[in-house]
């Protein structure tokens, strides 16, 4: 049997409109977008397929991309009940849909936890101006070289995701970022471009939702993991809960080590399935690891697709 990662993309792949073909096609999704809007009071219908100010806010977003991407797996693994994952890998927030992929939290549970973690996260951050930048065809060294000496002259900066060679984007005080864009420029950037982003994610700014995130991962994470998963903060696996409430309260303000963890697990596997919307993770993986295979299912087609190709 053919030694499979089960992957999730975190916060920016949500669009208008997503999973709309499950819940069309699927009373099991129909089923999980009701239960999951009775647990934080929202309806995921009118968040996700209308047009609307909430799913670009922090709070929002992230429940929503968690829901659709745990439908996708539910989906999968009823149609192929005896394909086993070898391993769970998320990208920030996607390592919350890992973790309930796995099997230690329920799914509505984690929607309303991601939903309190974004609420906490901009909680965080207000009054702050905070934000993030992405910077392309700059080296990791020269990006922390840049970070270290602005942290030095008091500025508020931090290497936040590392998610390919060339592609790293950097967290912290809109203000010192924008400071800074000449500086990445001559350093060798091709691209240092401020994001729509009212956030700084995986940077010291986010200090005061860890420990209110750690008291709520306590009461609904559990030890029943079906397979390890790939720490964002460490690039190692772990499989228990007091593992998980200690990295993912880390998490919060440390980078995301995308590209490492996929160096890392690379070895071991023959494939990798992405769940969700869009296919973010797998251009990443394209970009890192070439040889190694990725898979994605967003919609109906695509997870008939994934099915005919590995679980016949």
């Amino acid at each position: 049997m053919s030694k499979i990662a089960m992957i999730f993309a975190g916060q920016g792949s949500q669009a208008v409109g997503m999973g709309k073909d499950f819940y069309e096609n699927s009373e099991v999704a129909r089923e999980m977008f009701a239960k999951a809007g009775e647990r934080i009071g929202v309806d995921f219908r009118k968040l996700i397929f209308e047009e609307n100010d909430k799913l670009g806010q922090t709070a929002y977003t992230q429940p929503a991309i968690l829901l659709v991407q745990i439908i996708a797996y539910k989906l999968f693994t009823d149609a192929c009940p005896d394909l086993k994952a070898k391993m769970f890998l998320g990208h920030s927030l996607g390592e919350f849909s890992a973790l309930c992929a796995s099997g230690a939290i329920d799914y509505v549970d984690a929607v309303e936890l991601v939903h309190k973690r974004g609420s906490l996260m901009q909680c965080a951050c207000e009054g702050i101006d905070a934000g993030m930048m992405v910077l392309v065809g700059l080296d990791d060294a020269s990006v922390e070289s840049v970070c270290t000496d602005a942290q030095a002259e008091g500025k508020k900066v931090w290497p936040a995701n590392y998610n390919q060679d060339g592609q790293l984007v950097v967290a912290g005080i809109k203000d010192d970022l924008a400071s800074l864009e000449q500086t990445f420029k001559d350093a060798g950037a091709k691209r240092a471009l401020l994001l729509d982003m009212s956030v700084a994610s995986h940077c010291e700014l986010l200090a005061t939702a860890q420990e209110p995130l750690a008291e709520l991962m306590d009461r609904m994470i559990t030890d029943n993991f079906s397979a390890p998963i790939i720490s964002n903060v460490t690039t190692q696996k772990y499989s228990s809960k007091a593992e998980a409430v200690i990295l993912l309260k880390e998490q919060l303000v440390k980078p995301v080590k995308y590209k490492q963890s996929i160096l890392a697990v690379a070895p071991e596997l023959d494939m990798v399935v992405e769940f969700g919307n869009g296919i973010t993770l797998k251009g990443l993986n394209r970009r890192i690891v070439k040889e190694l295979k990725t898979l994605n299912i967003s919609d109906m087609a695509s997870l008939e697709k994934v099915k005919e190709e590995i679980c016949s």
